[in-house]
């Protein structure tokens, strides 16, 4: 049957992870329109040479509004309250172009890093306005020819406590905002911050993505009242929470209790390896806390988790290139994956993310858009280990960037 299907372009020998030998990828009309080995058919020919090819690194939890900051604010902050509070500062005086150059640098750093899909939130409130809005709605259109971005609001600074922050926040709501994020650690009253969130989220039919429980007191916990709310809304599988660090605090008997309630009411957990290893523990003079909640573990165990950027070069995370694969294996690293384990770091920011974002056209498969990157690699099960540079990535069976092997000149004798 595919002999006589005309195909717009055909990669060559591209392996996937589901498949033991290289296969071919037809695609036509910007999708995927057969996988089989040596496709007969003449069209453009990409030849992968073996290499690993995945659908794209899917990035569920960024905020480029407030990236690229520590030429503005040197760096002499340290806690979490510090870098709310010089962020705060900082956004009353963020303009449309200045957000939208600080935002295009670090998606420009995604894509060649081989992100096709990414969430990022950004915050709404009286400082700031719709400025970071509407210049973060303007990269989602002018980018869309390398990825599909989409706009988390939430107000990061409370909302019961801040006037003004929820009529801003139906405002983005009612134009483009597509999921609904909160900050409940931020507000003086968190439990009525989540249930106003909820009832926005249902009022505009949309997931909901939190900041929760960022700190390592495991003593008390926001975790109880949002499973409360998504079950009692019937919102299993349409919640996510960011940070989640007071579980990297929690004896085995608890943590494993507090697994199955997320399990239970179908909440996914991100981990934001970069930002939670930088800011948890501080105050701690010597063999410091790491902080960082066990996703790959959390995920044996029926809960739906991702690895992701957070912060860019700014307060709350002085590093960052916009690299996932770089952050799987730091966190890997850091979370003493196994080698056995080293395939669920590469679903943490593959799979299991397009899982969480609910994207029902991820993949690489029949029907989907053809979106690709190719790692340079000839074996998945080191993907993560051996951080193999991202070769050349494709949005829409287009080409959207490529990088070249790198040439040694040896000595001539």
């Amino acid at each position: 049957m595919t002999a006589q299907t005309a195909f717009d372009l055909i990669f060559r020998n591209a392996l996937l992870r589901s498949s033991s030998a290289p296969v071919d990828i037809g695609v036509k009309a910007g999708r995927i329109a057969a996988i089989e080995p040596k496709l007969a058919c003449e069209a453009v020919d990409v030849e992968v040479g073996g290499r690993l090819a995945l659908p794209g690194f899917v990035d569920t939890h960024i905020h480029l509004d407030k990236a690229c900051l520590l030429d503005r604010c040197g760096h002499i902050h340290g806690t979490l309250g510090d870098a709310i509070r010089a962020v705060s500062a900082m956004k009353r005086d963020f303009g449309v172009d200045d957000v939208y150059a600080r935002g295009a640098k670090v998606l420009e750093r995604a894509i060649v890093h081989g992100t096709t899909r990414m969430r990022t939130h950004v915050e709404i409130d009286p400082r700031i306005g719709l400025r970071s809005f509407e210049a973060v709605k303007a990269l989602k259109r002018d980018y869309a020819w390398a990825i599909d971005l989409s706009l988390c609001v939430f107000p990061q600074e409370g909302l019961t406590n801040d006037p003004g922050a929820e009529e801003l926040l139906v405002r983005a709501l009612r134009d483009g905002g597509e999921v609904i994020g909160g900050c409940p650690y931020t507000d003086t009253d968190p439990n009525a911050h989540l249930a106003r969130i909820f009832d926005l989220a249902q009022e505009f039919d949309l997931d909901v993505d939190l900041h929760l429980d960022f700190d390592l007191d495991p003593s008390w916990s926001h975790l109880d009242e949002v499973c409360r709310q998504t079950e009692r809304r019937n919102y299993q599988g349409r919640v996510a929470i960011g940070h989640a660090t007071k579980l990297s605090a929690l004896p085995p008997e608890r943590l494993k209790a507090a697994t199955a309630q997320l399990a239970k009411a179908g909440i996914a957990v991100t981990v934001l390896p970069a930002t939670d290893l930088y800011l948890m523990g501080r105050e701690v003079t010597h063999n410091s806390p790491r902080g960082l909640t066990p996703a790959h573990k959390l995920v044996g165990n029926g809960v739906l988790c991702s690895v992701a950027t957070n912060n860019v070069l700014n307060p709350f995370t002085p590093f960052g290139d916009a690299s996932l694969l770089r952050m799987a294996n730091f966190y890997a690293n850091v979370a003493h994956a196994s080698v056995n384990e080293f395939d669920t770091c590469l679903d943490l920011v593959t799979e299991l993310p397009a899982r969480l974002m609910n994207l029902d056209d991820y993949g690489i498969a029949v029907g989907n858009p053809a979106d690709l990157v190719v790692l340079d690699t000839k074996d998945s099960r080191f993907a993560v280990a051996e951080l193999p540079d991202i070769a050349m990535g494709f949005k829409g069976g287009r080409q959207t960037f490529e990088r070249r092997r790198p040439t040694l000149f040896t000595p001539r004798n």
